[in-house]
């Protein structure tokens, strides 16, 4: 009877809902999109519905009144000390800038000292309400960061759009949005034997902090670091490069107009700029409580044995030697695949840490792929309005030259570029000709040296299966990036993700871990440690563990049994309990519990 009463509910409610005028209600189903459509939009770009961000304004660098074109464009001049500022492009003069000396590095760290004591009581609303200003700053003035990118770096305007504006209004955008969950005090476990007793860690201010940037992204590698330190509640000194200095005042002040338009000390952040010799003072400075560096490994041991000096801990990204692994299984993805190898090669010059170094294909699409690359990396045209844009210095021009020539009488083929390039508008801007070289082995040094350069460099892997991919793919001492690309169903695309050695991979794109704030940064020769993500927050906070009374108001308190108080009685005694105690809370059976606790009671 029941099952026949409910086929029968069943049967009514079926008759109901086919005479139900869902026509009259369709005007409905627009607006209810739009609500839903709208909300997720919203829940995904909004940080917050009350507060608006305060408006403010910064100088902009100062630039040369006369155009002059330097003969031989350099940051050391003789008879000065100060850092002299080209345009990459061109060999344009742009200014002079005065290098730190030890005593202002002194001082820029007393300064943020002093600023971090305050800010460090401010609350995370206070601080989002900062990081919200500074991202509306960011969004309203994207052209001229750019530009100004542009001239100091040498970097097309989409690359720096790309490169400094995108990753720095996600990184500002995820602060804002996760950074208070990430430093929130986080509850943990505890056991048997403490089970009166609650656990949290804190997570802390250090101080002040450091970070020593490199000179490829100018503006986002000096902000990202200060986005994070001053939401943690540090202050902070960046040390810029020397290359792209000119820029660093402008965009420090960024950071700084939005602490003053909300009331606190723009000496919170301080940057500073200095030459090799100098900059030890800061990197072994007993003020200091962490630093960030990024750069070449060569430096980084000269920063890491500094730093060692004041037991100062140190996150390192030290570039790498990226692998894009492309299967057989991604053959009829390859248009779109190309598409993603050009933009990840030759973005700002392929002067990117985690930039596509080499290219791992499988047999079944290697001759593809090179059918498809060589026409595209020929046709790429040099000039700041063009495809790609100047090099920061000719610094690497030699290497390059010399490895690609060494590559070749190995056996690779060269098939576009090679060479520097004399622009015929910019005779004195630093240009190197979009390189494709193929048929590249392990044993030849550019499969194994970081270019850091426009060359794509294309390795065929000796069959299709994931070692054999994977050896290629995790031959050079590197670790930073990957990229894999096949169907998603193919089961060595999962064997190759996992067997890859890096701190990030991207299937089937390129570098996207990076734009969504996941923790960034290498193993092996490409470093250690994490920056960006929760993980990178956490990193510069001191974790204090706190260990409390769950019901301190009962009166439930560690005390010290008499067996083991001091003086002790009885040693065997004492033994036993403790002994008792250990297996009451240890032992794997409830038998062997029961018997712990018998054997405590009995030598009370």
């Amino acid at each position: 009877m029941a099952v026949e009463d409910v086929e029968q509910w069943i049967n009514d409610f079926g008759v109901l809902i086919k005479k139900f005028p869902a026509s009259d209600f369709a005007y409905l189903f627009y607006p209810l999109l739009c609500i839903v459509v709208g909300g997720t939009i919203l829940r995904f770009t909004h940080t917050d519905y009350w507060e608006r961000p305060k408006q403010y304004s910064v100088p902009l660098p100062k630039q040369s009144d006369e155009v002059k074109i330097l003969d031989d464009p350099t940051i050391k001049v003789s008879g000065t000390t100060a850092i002299q500022c080209y345009m990459p492009t061109t060999g344009q003069f742009l200014g002079f800038v005065n290098p730190s000396t030890p005593a202002g590095i002194d001082r820029a760290i007393e300064q943020a000292a002093a600023a971090q004591e305050k800010w460090a009581k401010t609350t995370f609303a206070e601080r989002r309400a900062v990081l919200r200003s500074m991202l509306q700053y960011v969004l309203n003035n994207q052209e001229i960061i750019c530009r100004i990118s542009a001239m100091d770096s040498g970097k097309t305007m989409t690359d720096a759009m790309l490169g400094e504006i995108m990753v720095t209004a996600e990184k500002l955008e995820w602060t804002i949005k996760h950074g208070e969950k990430a430093l929130r005090p986080s509850r943990r476990p505890t056991n048997l034997l403490m089970a009166y007793k609650k656990n949290t860690v804190h997570y802390e201010p250090l101080g002040v902090v450091a970070a020593l940037v490199s000179w490829n992204y100018p503006f986002h590698n000096l902000i990202g670091p200060i986005i994070s330190a001053i939401f943690a509640g540090n202050g902070i000194v960046v040390k810029v490069s020397e290359q792209t200095c000119w820029s660093a005042a402008y965009y420090t002040n960024i950071a700084r107009g939005a602490l003053v338009a909300h009331g606190h000390d723009p000496q919170l952040v301080q940057s500073i700029v200095c030459w090799p010799q100098t900059a030890s003072h800061l990197t072994s400075h007993p003020g200091i409580s962490h630093l960030t560096f990024i750069g070449s490994r060569p430096v980084c041991h000269h920063v890491a044995a500094s730093a060692a000096k004041a037991l100062i801990p140190v996150v390192a990204e030290l570039g790498g030697k990226d692998a894009a692994v492309i299967l057989d299984s991604a053959e009829k993805d390859l248009d779109r695949i190309v598409e993603i190898l050009l933009r990840g090669t030759f973005q700002a010059s392929g002067q990117n840490c985690i930039g596509i170094e080499r290219i791992i294909a499988a047999p079944g699409v290697y001759d593809k792929l090179v059918s498809k690359l060589e026409p595209r990396v020929k046709a790429l045209r040099l000039g700041i309005d063009k495809d790609v844009g100047a090099m920061v210095s000719s610094a690497s021009f030699d290497r390059f030259e010399s490895m690609i020539a060494d590559a070749v009488s190995r056996g690779a083929r060269l098939l576009a570029g090679g060479k520097r390039y004399i622009h015929p508008d910019h005779p004195q801007g630093f240009y190197f000709t979009p390189t494709l070289l193929v048929d590249v082995t392990p044993d030849m040094a550019i499969a194994n040296e970081e270019c850091f350069g426009p060359i794509m460099t294309l390795l065929r892997s000796p069959s299709s299966t994931a070692s054999s991919l994977l050896s290629l793919a995790n031959a050079p001492d590197f670790g930073l990036g990957a990229s894999v690309y096949g169907r998603d169903s193919d089961p060595v695309l999962r064997e190759v993700v996992r067997g890859i050695r890096a701190g990030g991979v991207a299937v089937n794109d390129f570098a996207v871990f990076y734009a969504v704030q996941l923790p960034f940064g290498g193993v092996a020769g490409s470093g250690y440690g994490r920056f960006a993500g929760e993980e990178g927050l956490r990193g510069l906070c001191n974790p204090k563990s706190v260990c409390e009374d769950r019901m301190a108001w009962l009166g439930i308190r560690t005390t010290i049994p008499p067996p083991v108080r001091y003086p002790v009685k009885s040693q065997e005694q004492g033994w036993r309990f403790t002994r008792g105690v250990v297996g009451l809370g240890y032992a794997m059976t409830l038998k062997e519990k029961f018997v712990a606790l018998l054997e405590l009671l009995k030598n009370m």
